[in-house]
């Protein structure tokens, strides 16, 4: 009596397209081996696409088929498609199952391979499905490229932005908050270039804008924020057009981060870099011409060596690292009389509680301006509802997160009010204690 494994598979999209289910090829299979009279071994169900063999079940079937090398055996599908729908795997895949006597037969597209033109036949029964995911392929990536012609963004959404689909069914990208403010400061920040990219992206992250490092430098570049779309023609060619949403940042703006990107930012490494040796710089003169000495680095055999110099032919030459290491001996000598040291304690305390409360108000200010723009936000968003290019589920889940952020956001402004209550009720500093210091300082 003949014996075989059945093997049934089907994808998630192959279910909505054709209508494809496990049940309907399982059932297929048991009624064909019912009718030759072939002993069924088992029934392996896959729920995979076939790009590839690294499915699950099919691992598991192998995996049997490589216990029993010595018998022959059959493995049942209904058609060359549920096999692989790449030809290159699955003549690879053949010659495996040959090597453990094992025949693969498509029962609605049977092949009898005894006869050597048949051969033909089934490379047309493994080419036809990679053609026809090819082809699909093709035409999702052509649609994809006609909508960003159009100006549209048909893509997931990036960081910052909201997928949304109009009354007249078109996708649309809208941003989304908090990312989009912190995405707007991001930019601002990278264009003054102050600080290290490294360092605004962790501000941002603390900000509540999580990305890694890789991804933020690939949101600095992407024009998508200042209103465009790009489009990869080919390799060499890209293409951007002007898109249909709303940007989050001016295309100055973005063209200000791409020039500090790609060239101010490795000077201001190297600025750093300088400033971070020679700190005495502009500090010292030259005990022969009396002009300030500067900084820079000899390069020698094995590695470059920083000095102190003159800029005029006197070659004065000092080494940094002495000097620099002597310069700050001399600084652990000082000491401050006690009267001083409280001095400084209590102008450090009121520097800092200023500082604080400068942060703040400009937090408070950052707030305030937020929850505008959330109720701006809900306003355009219950117009576009009237005027029918919404639809009423978008709105309703526009309208959820706006009231979530607006409150989070209002009770973050009534604790930062509580705060500089606070600040100001702290804040009382006598004059008396500070005429009391001033005399001890000036009586030493």
């Amino acid at each position: 009596m003949k014996t075989a494994y059945l093997y049934v598979r089907v994808s998630t999209d192959e279910q909505k397209r054709k209508g494809y289910s496990l049940p309907d090829q399982e059932d297929r299979l048991l009624k064909y081996c019912k009718y030759n009279n072939i002993e069924v071994k088992g029934i392996y169900r896959e729920d995979y696409s076939a790009k590839n063999f690294n499915r699950p079940k099919w691992k598991e079937l192998f995996s049997e088929i490589k216990k029993k090398q010595t018998e022959h055996k059959n493995i049942l599908f209904v058609k060359w498609d549920r096999f692989s729908r790449n030809i290159e795997y699955a003549y690879e895949m053949i010659g495996k199952l040959r090597k453990y006597k094992t025949t693969p037969i498509a029962i609605d597209q049977y092949i009898d391979l005894s006869v050597p033109e048949n051969i033909i036949l089934q490379a047309l029964h493994l080419a036809f499905p990679e053609a026809e995911n090819t082809r699909r392929s093709q035409n999702v990536s052509n649609g994809i490229r006609r909508a960003k012609l159009m100006g549209r963004y048909p893509n997931k959404a990036p960081i910052g932005f909201l997928n949304v689909t109009l009354m007249d069914g078109k996708k649309t990208i809208v941003p989304k908050e908090p990312e989009a403010e912190i995405i707007k400061w991001a930019f601002n920040q990278v264009a003054m270039n102050d600080h290290k990219i490294s360092e605004i992206n962790r501000i941002a992250n603390d900000k509540g804008l999580i990305c890694s490092r890789s991804y933020f430098f690939r949101v600095l570049r992407n024009p998508v924020y200042c209103g465009h779309i790009l489009i990869k023609h080919n390799s060499n060619e890209n293409q951007i057009i002007p898109g249909l949403h709303e940007p989050l940042i001016s295309e100055s703006l973005f063209y200000q981060v791409q020039s500090v990107i790609n060239t101010e930012r490795k000077i201001t490494a190297k600025r750093d870099d300088l400033k971070a040796m020679f700190f005495l710089r502009g500090f010292l003169t030259c005990p022969v011409c009396s002009q300030k000495l500067t900084g820079s680095f000899s390069k020698g055999k094995r590695k470059r060596y920083p000095y102190y110099h003159c800029h005029n032919s006197c070659s004065i030459r000092i080494g940094a690292v002495l000097l620099n290491d002597c310069y700050q001996n001399k600084l652990q000598e000082l000491k401050l009389s006690n009267s001083c040291i409280e001095l400084f304690k209590k102008i450090l305390k009121d520097q800092n509680i200023k500082t604080q409360n400068t942060s703040y108000l400009h937090t408070q200010y950052l707030v305030e301006r937020k929850i505008k723009e959330e109720n701006l936000t809900l306003s355009k968003g219950r117009k576009l509802l009237i005027a029918g290019i919404l639809k009423i589920d978008d709105y309703n889940e526009l309208k959820k997160e706006n009231q979530v952020n607006t409150k989070n956001l209002k009770m973050e402004s009534r604790n930062i009010s509580n705060k500089l209550k606070a600040i100001d009720n702290s804040n009382q500093i006598k004059d008396k204690a500070l005429v009391k210091i001033f005399q001890k300082i000036f009586r030493v």
